[in-house]
């Protein structure tokens, strides 16, 4: 383990826009010269960031230039197909003037001067293709939240009851100051010592127990986290907790007093931001978890199921919208006049409605990968049901853990209502999450003020029965449950009543083409141009046949070379009749033959043909065998003395 003696007290952690002038930056950085390196940091479409050192010295002297025009780089740096081809390839990134500017230290390397560990000033910037077009994942979550302040606040000029009907007395639509959209993320991971392998039966009964939940740390996973909340807290994130989540098992102390054997599941929470400074902050707080628990000899996954049977990983994601008055009041649009009375304000009521219609273009930027899907199943508690939760009775709030969006409502607090969108993990790019998440929420808005639709009408709508027909939401469709969707629906209900959920990022992908007036949403304003639509459909297809090709089907060819048959004097008929089963499953999975393919290169070779739709298909197929293979196996082993 690394000593961790620095002060950390001395040290910078945020520039903030106020302060980003050339005299101030020129100052702080003079008085905090463990400070070594400049970043401009740009997010591209699959939600990388740019890292770039820049000497402090090169970056005072050049303080204007870049602030205007950035630093250059290549298509072939970041991903954003058909945007930067080989032959059209420029790329700036330009800093954003807008956003805090972080340090990230490097805690592995100590500048002898200040005895500090070396820092590198972090600033959020926009990409910029050929000098004149902006794009990559920031430049969309900014044009979406212009789009859906202006627009809202055109439609309350138009529509003013609807401030009536947040408690806002007197008030008119002139005295807004300001539309402000409100998020956070609630972060989960994994953390183990190095190499060690999981041993998914002990995880998978701590977890049934609940050991593990809200417990006390031990060792040096508390002295790793209880660090990383006083550091990030330095960076005026604000951490409200960390706690253990639901997975893990117990950690073993060695013969030197070390612990070893470390499998636990961690969750760090923080205060609600703005929607880009949120996005930016969960940037940033990934980066410091990495950093400090590596420090103590912990790797740290941010997958979303690294190990199948066991607790995924999910990144509860939190929106809001209050509007900020010119004389200083603030006032949650989401809230109603009485919040004893009804559970949301008609704007509430229509940001809801609008996620739950359009989710299905929502859903590719939730779960853009095989790793989310790989914890998107049914019977956990990651939800899969496009369906929402207000509660019983607005007196009396409840937390329905089935639901893929919740209503979060304090009786006693107005400012806390927001939604709580349960379905993304922390693989997924939370700045298209949110602007996407948003972009639907002012759909449903638009509707609903300009069919002048009061809050109890609307709780109407959105309880409908199946086959009921409503002003804005669809007739072959329930939205709301209060009950447990597991235990009250089958899968076939679930399909039937809440619309089918994809199954596979390609089945996701088609979205955008099957639902082409919900993907028109999307680009209400210019917010999700054509170009970055397009750029982000082809850098989700790169992926997933990338991680099929490359990942998943060497992965699945590594478990079934793994079992293999045992033999030993209490062999016996139950034994080989379970082998017979696991063999047969082995050779229609990876073994080719004359005359007949395998599985895996059945779905290899559908890949090279551009077949996507039947590699999806193949997908699915070489999941199921290989999870039953593997429960067949367990039973197998059991058996063995």
């Amino acid at each position: 383990m690394i000593a961790f003696d620095f002060d950390i007290d001395r040290m910078l952690y945020c520039i903030p826009p106020e302060k980003n002038d050339i005299e101030n930056v020129r100052k702080i950085l003079r008085d905090h010269k463990e400070v070594k390196f400049v970043s401009l940091v740009g997010i591209d479409m699959n939600g990388n960031d740019t890292d770039e050192k820049i000497p402090v010295q090169l970056f005072i002297k050049d303080f204007e230039k870049i602030m205007e025009s950035g630093v250059q780089t290549d298509g072939s740096s970041v991903v954003l197909p058909k945007i930067a081809s080989l032959n059209n390839a420029r790329i700036d990134i330009v800093p954003d003037r807008n956003a805090n500017w972080y340090v990230d230290y490097n805690y592995i390397h100590q500048d002898l001067n200040t005895g500090l560990p070396v820092g590198t000033l972090r600033i959020p910037s926009f990409l910029v293709h050929n000098s004149d077009t902006e794009v990559g994942s920031r430049v969309l979550l900014r044009n979406c939240t212009e789009v859906f302040k202006s627009q809202l606040m055109e439609l309350i000029e138009k529509h003013p009851y609807a401030l009536e009907n947040v408690g806002m007395v007197d008030v008119k639509p002139e005295d807004i100051a300001e539309i402000v959209l409100t998020s956070a993320t609630e972060l989960e991971f994994w953390v183990k010592t190095p190499e060690d392998i999981a041993d998914r039966e002990k995880l998978c009964t701590a977890q049934i127990l609940k050991e593990h939940y809200w417990k006390r740390t031990v060792g040096p996973v508390r002295k790793a986290l209880e660090k990383t909340i006083m550091i990030l807290d330095k960076y005026g994130i604000e951490i409200e907790m960390g706690h253990k989540e639901v997975g893990g098992v117990t950690a073993q102390m060695n013969n030197s007093g070390d612990y070893d054997h470390i499998m636990e599941q961690l969750e760090i929470d923080w205060k609600f931001s703005t929607a880009i400074q949120a996005a930016d902050n969960e940037n940033m707080v990934k980066h410091v978890v990495r950093d400090i628990f590596r420090i103590h000899d912990l790797e740290v996954t941010f997958e979303a199921k690294p190990m199948l049977g066991v607790a995924g990983s999910g990144e509860h994601t939190h929106l809001g919208v209050a509007a900020k008055l010119k004389n200083g009041k603030t006032f949650n649009l989401f809230s109603p006049r009485d919040m004893h009375e009804d559970f949301l304000s008609p704007i509430g009521y229509g940001a809801l409605m609008g996620l739950m219609k359009n989710y299905e273009v929502v859903n590719p930027f939730v779960a853009p990968n095989n790793d989310a899907f790989n914890r998107l199943k049914p019977g956990y508690e990651a939800p899969v049901c496009v369906v929402t939760s207000l509660g019983h009775a607005p007196d009396v709030p409840s937390r329905n853990r089935t639901v893929m969006l919740g209503l979060i409502r304090d009786i006693e607090s107005k400012a806390a209502t927001r939604f709580e969108l349960r379905g993304p993990c922390p693989t997924a790019n939370t700045f298209l999450i949110i602007g996407s998440a948003y972009m639907a929420m002012l759909d449903g808005i638009r509707a609903v003020l300009e069919n002048n639709k009061e809050s109890k009408d609307l709780e109407q709508s959105l309880s409908k029965a199946m086959g009921e027909e409503d002003f804005y939401l669809e007739t072959d469709r329930i939205y709301r449950s209060e009950e447990n969707i597991y235990e009250v629906y089958d899968l076939e209900a679930m399909d039937r009543c809440f619309g089918r959920a994809p199954r596979t990022v390609w089945e996701n992908l088609q979205a955008f083409d099957k639902f082409e007036e919900k993907t028109a949403v999307l680009k209400v304003g210019n917010a999700f141009t054509e170009e970055l639509l397009q750029s982000y459909k082809e850098s989700m297809k790169m992926k997933w046949v990338a991680e099929l090709y490359n990942r998943i089907v060497p992965n699945h060819m590594d478990v079934i070379r793994k079992t293999v048959k045992h033999n030993d004097e209490t062999y016996n008929d139950y034994d080989e009749a379970l082998w017979e089963k696991i063999d047969e499953l082995r050779h229609s999975l990876g073994k080719n033959s004359v005359g007949h393919d395998c599985l895996l290169k059945r779905a290899i070779d559908s890949l090279d043909a551009g077949h996507y739709e039947e590699a999806s298909r193949m997908q699915l197929e070489m999941q199921e065998k290989i999870e039953e293979m593997t429960r067949l196996y367990e039973l197998y082993k059991r058996n063995m003395f």
